[in-house]
């Protein structure tokens, strides 16, 4: 298998950076639905936010670094049996997915700095607080977070369906191109 994608597969990077995403995206949503029914006196009261919030910013890195591969590596052409209905809604599937991704840790970012301080990343590095002090800053940022985490778990569940519907009913290979596996 090689490292770029094909006009037939995805290539092994493509794949990886898929199946990363995707495992953070939902180990974050979980982490962070169960961090916030945690109590001042649970010993993760202040571990999993940190977990959570380190996660995030290596995500966004991951994500920068899909972005700048997916534009260097473009995905494989769509299948042939798709039609001009499934083609658009899946360059708008995936558009949103994208933006959705960017807003959603954008808005985890502003939530952590609203009060000027840095975001720790697991020791290795800070991330400086841009941006900090606007009125409401936590609350507005911290409604976006929460709903839109909520729209990108379910979207990405209806993109698995989808994906399945491919495999088992259209019996087509869309979901084999995500695992490496040639369309023809």
């Amino acid at each position: 298998m090689q490292w770029r994608n094909t006009p037939s597969r995805y290539g092994v990077l493509s794949i990886l950076l898929h199946w990363l995403v995707a495992l953070a995206v939902f180990g974050l949503f979980g982490l962070g639905y169960w961090m916030v029914g945690l109590d001042y006196y649970s010993s993760w009261y202040r571990t999993a936010p940190d977990l959570h919030k380190g996660i995030g910013i290596l995500l966004f890195m991951v994500m920068l670094l899909r972005l700048l591969w997916r534009l260097y590596s473009p995905a494989p052409a769509a299948l042939a049996s798709h039609g001009r209905w499934t083609r658009l809604a899946s360059h708008a599937g995936h558009a949103f997915l994208y933006l959705g991704l960017f807003v959603l840790m954008i808005s985890g970012y502003l939530i952590s700095t609203a009060d000027g301080r840095a975001i720790d990343v697991f020791g290795l590095f800070q991330v400086p607080a841009l941006v900090s002090g606007l009125p409401s800053q936590e609350d507005i940022a911290g409604l976006v977070h929460e709903y839109l985490a909520w729209t990108l778990v379910i979207f990405a569940g209806i993109h698995a369906l989808a994906a399945l519907k491919h495999h088992f009913i259209d019996r087509d290979a869309t979901l084999l191109r995500m695992f490496g596996r040639d369309s023809d």
